[in-house]
């Protein structure tokens, strides 16, 4: 079938394949060559019409368009949304799991779960970042062959910390930031490194969540320890004073409820709406069966989608929350002088996406269909089980570092594109939408959701098989991003409000 319809009431398909000119579309003749993934107009759309894609608003005919037209940027128009919103009219309550499944985790004594098992460096501003590189870079492979049950001693540093408010939403989501990964599952070992006078003051965090120093938990700041040499120094003596105590944590059987996977997407196409994106969701939906957590995140990418999350919503305040947050972004954006429909970027275009609100309803499919249970801010722990979301930009980096702040313990990434993205120290596993870019990247790619258009591969059990891969890499196999060692430069806090 050379074109795809995803509902009965749209007046666009989807081409499969490279199109022709005169390709024969539902008794319609192609009036151009179409790029696969990319839209075709099955009927005429008068100018002003509404386009319609999953049997969702897309964006308005910004000509006239004719029966086999190429329908994209060229002929259609974003508009801002204006919902009707409903709560909780489209609840599909969730069956437990006949049988529960299980994971090889770190179990925490506050009785969280990792993943994994790192020294974390964490820093306070951007003038320690150096010192916390060098503290990290002192522990290759062959220091850390004596301790096998040790990850690896990774860096977290950022361009943030000072210049800043010492109040208000951007000093709040880097506070939070620096406390989800000073006390993530997945780490440990905590150092944290600061310079001493910066505006966001590592005493302060300290008294703000009640954190207490002791054997793998240590801070200290370059100005009080006497300069930079010194601090890498003293660094390097307190992680391999660390290293003996984190290499005692065994891995032990863990129920899959005490899993939280961060859901992504990044360098979308048209495919990730049709093939990923609704397998990850049905992942999802497994997870939550066995009482586990998915955090859905990126509030400029559920934009125009927001109204069947809506829905899904468990209580009129989670469901208020959520367009609470759709209502500042929309804000955010005008008073910076920009669009919500910034994002999709070209690339995401030249995969057959047109507008944010096409991109929207194809990412919030990552989320399944159970309850929507808990909105959380930015790097907020996430304490709900089930599908959450979190308030994010669409920034794929920081994105992430909010949703591994919040206590995601795994992350899985679909990408239509292409990405080379990983995170540390919740490894990343990376779906693929479509065959042909699998077998380009496939030294990157983890899966191959491409297979369920080529091949009629199911949703289920595409869906099953990402499950089933979530259980295995939260168990220690290592996925391709791991393998290439990526995750030390893609910890982003998202900084929010004046550099000053």
């Amino acid at each position: 079938m050379p074109f795809i319809r995803l509902d009965a009431d749209d007046n666009v398909v989807t081409a499969t394949r490279a199109l022709e000119v005169g390709t024969d579309i539902e008794g319609v003749a192609t009036r151009a060559l179409i790029p696969s993934g990319h839209k075709i107009a099955t009927r005429a759309i008068p100018k002003g019409e509404m386009v319609r894609k999953y049997a969702q608003f897309i964006g308005l005919a910004s000509e006239d368009i004719a029966a086999g037209d190429h329908v994209h940027v060229h002929n259609v128009a974003f508009r801002n949304t204006d919902m009707d919103y409903e709560f909780g009219t489209d609840m599909r309550p969730v069956t437990p799991a006949a049988v529960p499944d299980t994971f090889m985790g770190y179990r925490r004594a506050n009785g969280s779960v990792g993943t994994r098992n790192y020294i974390a460096i964490v820093t306070s501003v951007n003038c320690s970042a150096t010192a916390a590189r060098r503290i990290a870079d002192a522990f290759g492979p062959e220091e850390l062959a004596a301790y096998p049950n040790v990850d690896g001693v990774a860096a977290f540093v950022h361009g943030t910390g000072c210049g800043m408010a010492g109040s208000g939403e951007g000093f709040e989501a880097l506070q939070r930031v620096m406390w989800g990964y000073a006390r993530h599952p997945n780490n440990g070992g905590v150092l944290m490194v600061g310079l001493g006078c910066e505006m966001n003051q590592i005493d302060w965090l300290l008294d703000a969540y009640q954190l207490k120093q002791g054997p793998t938990f240590q801070t200290m700041n370059i100005q009080n320890v006497a300069g930079l040499q010194k601090t890498i120094e003293l660094g390097i003596q307190k992680v391999r004073a660390m290293l003996p105590i984190v290499n005692e944590a065994r891995r032990e059987p863990c129920p899959a409820s005490d899993l939280k996977v961060a859901l992504q997407c990044g360098g979308s196409d048209a495919w990730s709406g049709i093939t990923a994106n609704p397998a990850l969701g049905y992942a999802c939906d497994l997870l939550a069966a066995q009482g586990g957590t998915g955090v859905l995140a990126e509030t400029p990418e559920i934009y125009g989608a927001e109204h069947l999350l809506t829905r899904r919503a468990v209580d009129r305040e989670v469901g208020d929350k959520l367009v609470g947050l759709i209502r500042w972004w929309e804000d955010y954006t005008a008073r910076n002088k920009g669009s919500m429909d910034n994002n999709p970027s070209p690339g995401n275009k030249k995969g057959g996406l047109t507008t944010i609100l096409e991109k929207s309803l194809g990412a919030a499919a990552k989320g399944g269909t159970t309850p929507l249970t808990g909105v959380y801010k930015y790097a907020e722990p996430v304490t709900a089980k089930g599908f959450t979301f979190m308030d994010s930009p669409g920034y794929d980096p920081a994105s992430v570092t909010g949703q591994i702040a919040g206590g995601c313990n795994l992350v899985v990434f679909t990408t239509g594109r292409g990405s080379a993205f990983g995170s540390k120290p919740a490894p990343t596993i990376k779906v693929a939408t479509n065959s042909e870019m699998y077998a380009r990247m496939t030294d990157d790619m983890d899966v191959n959701a491409g297979d369920m258009l080529t091949a009629g591969v199911t949703l289920e059990a595409k869906g099953r098989e990402i499950y089933e891969l979530i259980l295995r890499v939260a168990s220690g196999e290592e996925s391709k991003s791991e393998r290439q060692g990526l995750g030390d430069y893609e910890f982003v806090p998202w900084q929010i409000g004046a550099v000053m």
